[in-house]
């Protein structure tokens, strides 16, 4: 599996906003074949920062799904949106095993 993390922090006026593009994102991504899971998440004490939890069968899943119209459009939306450039960070799966995520 290959597993990204992104943190992202947007401007407070535009969380509600950045919460409906962001949802249908997610709703688009998880039909995509070489995606097993894309968990939209909002931190509790912070709700102007978010985490998105995306994990790919393959690595090359990622590449295509950043090729998406979907995507695309998202990226564009919220461009204007973020407070600070969001990060991806990269993770190796321990457990479960890859077989598990179905």
């Amino acid at each position: 599996m290959h597993i990204v993390l992104v943190h992202i922090k947007v401007d407070a006026e535009q969380v509600a906003e950045f919460i409906l593009l962001t949802l249908e994102n997610a709703r688009n991504s998880l039909e995509e074949t070489g995606i097993a899971r894309f968990d939209f998440l909002q931190m509790q004490d912070e709700p102007d920062h978010f985490v998105l939890v995306e994990v790919y069968r393959q690595p090359e899943d990622a590449v295509k799904h950043k090729e998406t119209a979907h995507y695309l459009k998202w990226r564009a939306a919220v461009a204007e949106m973020m407070a600070e450039p969001r990060q991806g960070i990269k993770y190796n799966n321990l457990s479960p095993s890859d077989e598990g995520w179905d």
